[in-house]
């Protein structure tokens, strides 16, 4: 685990909200995540409950990046990350935490939406991880990717 990065808290979550904002590529205002049924409160509750568990990666005292994802269905909800932060191995790390996690709660099977434009950053990122394309498009026409873990591909 990279230095700075330690488990998300429910008091994150504003600062999340606006560090998603500031993304250099697939930015969404706070008030476009409102729009979508995401608030501060109702992504704090997930994180309280358990649902969503996640990781946040601080630099000089000031979150910079973090990674969550759904202990009930395996889905990569977000990873976000500011932009003078890019290419350092934080989002590979941070996403490698909540995979690892994901997985010792028993899921064989990951899921993210991912642009499908391969000019887009994320495009290249998660297939260079392993991440295959289903075929599928999610409710946001983002296309579907999996990553499934070799011992479960055998099992």
């Amino acid at each position: 685990m990279l230095l700075n990065t330690r488990p998300a808290v429910p008091s994150d979550i504003a600062e999340c909200i606006v560090i998603r904002g500031k993304t250099r590529e697939n930015a969404i205002s706070k008030t476009r995540l409102a729009e979508l049924g995401i608030t501060e409160a109702s992504w704090a509750a997930q994180v309280e409950s358990g649902e969503l568990l996640g990781y946040v990666y601080h630099v000089g005292g000031q979150m910079a990046a973090y990674c969550f994802g759904s202990v009930s269905t395996g889905e990569i909800v977000v990873l976000a990350l500011l932009p003078e932060h890019e290419n350092q191995g934080i989002g590979k790390t941070l996403l490698q935490n909540v995979m690892s996690d994901l997985k010792s709660l028993g899921h064989g099977r990951l899921f993210l939406g991912c642009a499908a434009d391969p000019k887009v950053r994320s495009f290249g990122f998660y297939r260079h991880l392993g991440w295959r394309a289903t075929g599928q498009r999610d409710r946001y026409g983002d296309e579907v990717l999996e990553y499934v873990f070799v011992a479960s591909a055998q099992a």
